[in-house]
């Protein structure tokens, strides 16, 4: 396709990824060219679908399947040689890439299987089942990379069980926390994600329900009883769940998966922000393994990792916001508007999912500790770190006014571990362990251990079905 702008060159890629670093690398499951493979295979499933019931010969089905490059169940077409470009070009007028696509297949068929291509089904059908089958492969390598991110986590937080450090609460220095209860917060975040996006991936049912989704025109070819075993079968073939019933206006398979793709999303990102946070030179207690350099400033390492999760995690949730408002509106039998709106939005969702999990995984596995830093940081308020303690085993001895005038006298300069000793009713404490930040980190190192080893059988959703028999292209 020619451009007037650059007619001497070949055609220009919209989008590799030059203002979107992020998903550089780790987006090849949800390119035009992936989609357009899903959108094959969704056509040759259907005309399997039609020999499994005894509708079509076993032959049509071989010879489309050889035809197109059928790679087997849940697997796209890739050697089907229709030309994405040319397709996305045809695809303006009628407002979806389906029909155009539909004669060119056939163009490349026996003209004894060439009937059998689309037969009965609506654009709707093949983009939507297109789009699921996309959505399975892409989102199974975002539960891949949430998983090892999960098992970065762990080694992580066990590492640092015990390296006590300042929580912070509204920014400011509250109680003592420790590193890896920070750490093991953020693995239950990611784990629970990773939970509820396997779950979402074995509901994610094909499509198919003919014109107005009576499933009439299939009754017309195949009969009553075959028309309702044809879903199932066709499902089957592209690795789906299959449809308790269309649902072109019902768009709870889309909206669910992009919630569970924004979880995993925000997952990552709030580790991404706690990370951007405490790498800040002046705070300086976390690192990540290989930071970015600066055009400007050959000093500077920046945490391009954590920079690119939190551009994700600033992305996302309006994604699939629109998600939300396109099946809000999704209205009549089939949409006008609203189901074309979910296309970009799904596939971007999707793209981001990919890049802020992968760095995510990246980030977890080379993260630093500087000790001497966290340390330095946990005694910036000279012992009122452990303010909350002293109120509690102070107050029922002097009072609470005086704990408070006695905080007030060491935010003001004053040697916190002198004031005390100097009260007669402290006589009996251990003042030097009383004010010991490591002494007042209450159960979290209980909580790391279960974070860290929790028991698998209640750490995913009941509901929770992962198919693990499905086995992701290495490609």
């Amino acid at each position: 396709m020619p451009s007037d702008a650059f007619p001497d060159e070949s055609p220009r890629a919209l989008d590799v990824g030059l203002l979107v670093p992020l998903a550089v690398g780790h987006d090849d499951a949800v390119t035009d060219a992936a989609v357009l493979e899903a959108l094959v295979a969704a056509e040759v499933a259907l005309v399997r679908a039609y020999a499994e019931v005894g509708a079509a010969p076993a032959s049509v089905a071989g010879a489309v399947e050889s035809a197109l490059g059928w790679r087997g169940v849940g697997e796209p077409c890739r050697s089907h040689g229709v030309d994405v470009v040319a397709l996305a070009a045809a695809s303006v007028s009628g407002g979806n890439p389906v029909i155009p696509l539909v004669a060119m297949l056939k163009e490349r068929l026996p003209a004894d299987a060439r009937a059998w291509v689309h037969r009965g089904a609506t654009s709707q059908d093949i983009l939507d089942s297109a789009l699921m089958l996309t959505a399975f492969r892409a989102a199974t390598r975002v539960v891949a990379a949430l998983r090892a991110t999960e098992s970065a986590l762990a080694a992580f937080a066990e590492e640092h069980r015990d390296t006590v450090a300042a929580a912070r609460t509204l920014t400011q220095h509250a109680v003592p926390t420790t590193v890896g209860l920070r750490a093991a917060n953020w693995l239950r975040g990611v784990r629970r994600a990773a939970d509820r996006l396997e779950a979402a991936l074995g509901q994610l049912p094909a499509q198919l329900g003919g014109a107005g989704g009576t499933l009439a025109s299939f009754v017309e070819v195949a009969g009553p009883d075959a028309a309702a075993r044809l879903p199932e079968h066709f499902a089957a073939s592209l690795g789906l769940a299959a449809p308790q019933a269309p649902w072109h206006t019902t768009r709870w398979p889309v909206t669910e998966l992009g919630d569970a793709l924004t979880a995993a999303v925000d997952a990552v990102g709030v580790i991404a922000a706690d990370v951007a946070t405490l790498s800040r030179t002046e705070i300086g207690e976390l690192a990540e393994g290989s930071g970015g350099g600066s055009s400007a400033m050959p000093q500077k390492q920046n945490p391009t990792g954590a920079v690119l999760i939190r551009s994700a995690a600033l992305r996302a949730p309006q994604l699939a916001a629109t998600l939300h408002l396109a099946a809000a509106t999704a209205v009549d039998e089939r949409p006008d508007g609203a189901w074309h709106a979910e296309w970009p939005a799904l596939r971007e969702l999707l793209r981001i999912a990919l890049g802020a999990t992968a760095h995510a995984a990246r980030l977890v596995e080379g993260l630093t500790v500087d000790a001497d830093a966290v340390a330095r940081t946990l005694a910036l308020t000279r012992g009122l770190v452990v303010a909350e303690r002293l109120s509690l085993v102070l107050g029922p001895r002097i009072g609470r006014e005086r704990v408070a005038a006695l905080v007030a006298s060491a935010s003001a300069g004053a040697d916190l571990g002198a004031l005390v000793r100097a009260l007669p009713e402290a006589a009996d404490l251990d003042v030097d362990a009383l004010l010991d930040p490591a002494n007042y980190t209450g159960l979290a190192a209980r909580l790391v251990d279960d974070a860290v080893r929790p028991p698998r059988a209640a750490s995913r959703p009941a509901d929770a079905d992962p198919q693990p028999d499905r086995q992701e292209d290495p490609e």
